[in-house]
C-alpha cells in the first residue's frame, strides 16, 4: 500500500480536519504567529541536536514532529489564502533551476 501523499492531499486533509474538528481556520495573522512559533520550536531542536546547545533535563527531541507542525500551519495558511502549493512548488523548482542551475556547481565554497 502506498502511503505517500501529495501537497494537494495535504491541503485537502488539513481542510477536512479544520472543518471537522477545528471549527474554522484561525485568521491569517494568527496563523502567521503560530508558524513563527513552530519554526522556533524546530530551531530549538536543531540547535540542540546539531548545534552547540544541549537539551534540558527531561526534554525529548522530536525533529519529525516539529517539521510536521511547521508544514501543518504552512498548509493551513496556503488553504486560507488560496495558494495551490503544488503549483507554487512547480514554479519554485522552475525558478531555482533557471536562476541557479550552475551557481552552486561553480561555488568554490562548496568544494
Amino acid at each position: 500500500m502506498n502511503n505517500d501523499i501529495t501537497l494537494s492531499d495535504a491541503q485537502r486533509q488539513a481542510d477536512e480536519w479544520i472543518k471537522t474538528y477545528g471549527v474554522r481556520y484561525f485568521n491569517e495573522l494568527t496563523n502567521m504567529a503560530i508558524l513563527t512559533e513552530e519554526v522556533g520550536e524546530l530551531a530549538r531542536v536543531m540547535a540542540r541536536t546539531y548545534g552547540e546547545q544541549s537539551f534540558k533535563e527531561g526534554e525529548t527531541p522530536n525533529l519529525a514532529e516539529e517539521m510536521a507542525d511547521v508544514l501543518w500551519v504552512l498548509v493551513c495558511i496556503a488553504n486560507q489564502t488560496g495558494v495551490d502549493l503544488t503549483e507554487a512548488w512547480r514554479q519554485t523548482i522552475e525558478k531555482k533551476t533557471a536562476r541557479d542551475n550552475m551557481r552552486h556547481k561553480n561555488n568554490e565554497k562548496l568544494r
